[in-house]
């Protein structure tokens, strides 16, 4: 299945029916007086966020989505049948975005939620509702209310607990093939890959989802190659594990840059907790790991863990350390007491 995170998509609910002008027309009833029904009132266009969808692929091949009007009203005080509605499907962490695609109608993160986007028009009086004291013959109704056309966007944010960003072969990809189930396109060339991955990670006993995004480069901020694309996706984790190659001889200019494109992006991912990790090591001798090791902490003013998703080296210790990182950002609930 394709991945795709961003739809365009065309909606207009159903106008609601016309009422109906009646009378009563039937042998021995003498003033049978009005028996117009009303109309029936329009479909409306509802988004709902479910379970087992992970793209918006389906948004690609149909982008309208129009619910039916309600039909008119009859004699008989017969009231028009309403239009059917129609209900979006769209995975967990899609934002509804209004057509100026800034403004945020709505974010769907729980299964279920479900928002109106455009609602149906009302149905329409029939003259049976004008009938009064003073007016027992109305020759009049209602026409039924137009429906809502609008144009929206779907925009895709993966929900990760943990985000692993880096540059192009910082060992990413193998870092999650390492520390869970998911199995990414691993290759020897930049950008192997072109769409977010997610796994699931286990950790003494407890489970937390990673995303893997694709690689950022210098400027991805400003659009320049895939990263940016992406980038949205980890604005709902809790930590980042920043990823370094071990190999590269320019490790300090590497991590500034990672650095500089997060916070370029948004606010969110620079103040977002983060944890610094040595690549590769596997490949470098210890005096090399220990040299490289202080120069990363020396440029982060922070703690590096050195690891290799190749060897299994460091990982364990890693992933605790995301998991506090976690805890430590979710939100305690704290559980009200039983009332009869």
């Amino acid at each position: 299945m394709k991945f795709l995170d961003l739809a365009k998509v065309y909606i207009r609910s159903g106008g609601g029916g016309a009422g109906c002008v009646s009378f009563r027309r039937e042998k021995f009833i003498e003033f049978g007086g009005p028996d117009g029904g009303d109309g029936g009132n329009g479909g409306s266009v509802w988004v709902e966020a479910v379970d087992g969808l992970n793209t918006l692929i389906d948004y690609r091949y149909q982008q309208h989505f129009f619910a039916k009007s309600g039909q008119p009203g009859m004699g008989n005080q017969k009231t028009g049948k309403s239009g059917d509605d129609i209900v979006m499907k769209v995975p967990l962490g899609t934002e509804i975005i209004d057509e100026d695609e800034e403004t945020v109608i709505a974010d769907l993160t729980e299964p279920g939620q479900r928002v109106c986007l455009a609602k149906g028009g009302n149905g329409g009086w029939g003259n049976l509702q004008f009938k009064s004291a003073t007016n027992r013959a109305p020759n009049r109704a209602n026409p039924g209310q137009e429906g809502v056309e609008r144009t929206i966007w779907l925009r895709l944010k993966l929900i990760a607990d943990a985000g692993l960003v880096g540059l192009p072969n910082a060992g990413k990809s193998t870092f999650l093939a390492a520390v869970s189930n998911a199995r990414p396109k691993v290759a020897d060339y930049p950008f192997t890959t072109l769409v977010p991955n997610l796994g699931v990670v286990g950790i003494d006993g407890k489970e937390f989802v990673m995303a893997d995004i694709p690689g950022l480069i210098e400027g991805a901020s400003e659009g320049r190659g895939l990263g940016i694309q992406f980038l949205a996706h980890v604005e709902r984790c809790k930590v980042l594990l920043h990823l370094v190659d071990g190999t590269s001889s320019t490790i300090t200019k590497d991590y500034r840059t990672i650095v500089a494109e997060l916070e370029a992006y948004s606010d969110i991912l620079g103040d977002k907790p983060r944890i610094l990790a040595l690549n590769k090591c596997d490949a470098l001798d210890k005096a090399t790991i220990s040299t490289r090791r202080r120069a990363l902490e020396k440029a982060s003013g922070g703690p590096v863990m050195v690891i290799s998703g190749v060897a299994g080296m460091g990982l364990q210790d890693t992933l605790r350390a995301l998991y506090a990182e976690i805890e430590a950002e979710t939100p305690v609930v704290e559980a009200k007491p039983w009332q009869p």
